[in-house]
């Protein structure tokens, strides 16, 4: 298996699915991983089975809601690694928010998490990378932020923002030796697809999709949607009239 360019890196969301698959990955090709989350018990067991591949994944207990300790955890791991190479901002959750049934509670953990946790995450070593003048921050964003999409109000958003965040860092740091990449998935199975009852067209394995993700981020790609098909369509829903949007996307959930 080639080795990477990557020394270490850190991928937030790792005790389970694309995270997981992610930190795996990377280990398995010479990385030294940090893998963050909240339940400890899963990232030991994902450090057990990394060593029994020959790799090296340290588990780190981090909650990104929690934006200042968030800050400071991984200025401490990128000092303890003597600089973090790759950042990986994946944690992220997605409880729906409709309009009719309309949760604060709800609407405000997928901002903490997937806003405020990931914008903490991007952000705590970008000045340390700039000096440096190397490093490669990653966001996992979603082809859900392409447009408002029924009974995802918070998330849609909190993916577009994402984007955005992403795309300005990039314009920013044009020019220097700092990459950035915005990762788009489709539907993929995992933990947080598995309570979706509506029908999830062109739904990927997590194996897959990680694999997909991995060799994007290894090519430095600006932006990369996956799978293909779902990417095009949402392409060309990007485009359509809203009175055709509405009327179509109000009926599909």
């Amino acid at each position: 298996m080639t080795e990477l360019s990557y020394r270490t890196a850190l991928v937030t969301g790792a005790s389970s699915g694309l995270g997981r698959g992610l930190a795996l990955w990377l280990g398995r090709r010479g990385v030294k991983v940090y893998a963050a989350a909240r339940r400890r018990d899963n990232l030991v067991a994902l450090a057990q089975e990394a060593r029994a591949l020959g790799a090296h994944i340290e588990p780190v207990e981090l909650d990104v809601s929690q934006a200042e300790a968030t800050l400071e955890r991984v200025r401490e791991l990128d000092s303890a690694c003597e600089g973090l190479d790759l950042v990986v901002a994946n944690a992220g959750v997605g409880k729906q928010t409709h309009a009719l049934q309309f949760e604060w509670a709800d609407a405000k953990q997928v901002i903490d998490v997937n806003v405020t946790g990931a914008v903490a995450t991007l952000s705590a070593v970008l000045p340390r990378m700039v000096e440096r003048n190397r490093g490669h921050l990653v966001g996992i964003s979603s082809l859900a932020s392409c447009r408002g999409l029924p009974q995802n109000a918070a998330y849609s958003a909190s993916k577009a923002f994402l984007n955005t965040f992403l795309e300005s860092l990039r314009v920013d740091l044009h020019g220097t030796g700092v990459r950035v990449t915005c990762i788009k998935p489709g539907f993929v199975k995992t933990e947080m697809t598995a309570s979706i009852k509506y029908f999830m067209p062109f739904l990927l394995e997590a194996d897959p999709a990680v694999e997909l993700m991995a060799r994007a981020i290894v090519r430095g790609e600006d932006e990369y949607g996956f799978p293909w098909p779902m990417d095009r369509a949402i392409g060309l829903a990007k485009w359509a009239p809203n009175f055709l949007f509405d009327a179509v996307a109000s009926k599909v959930l």
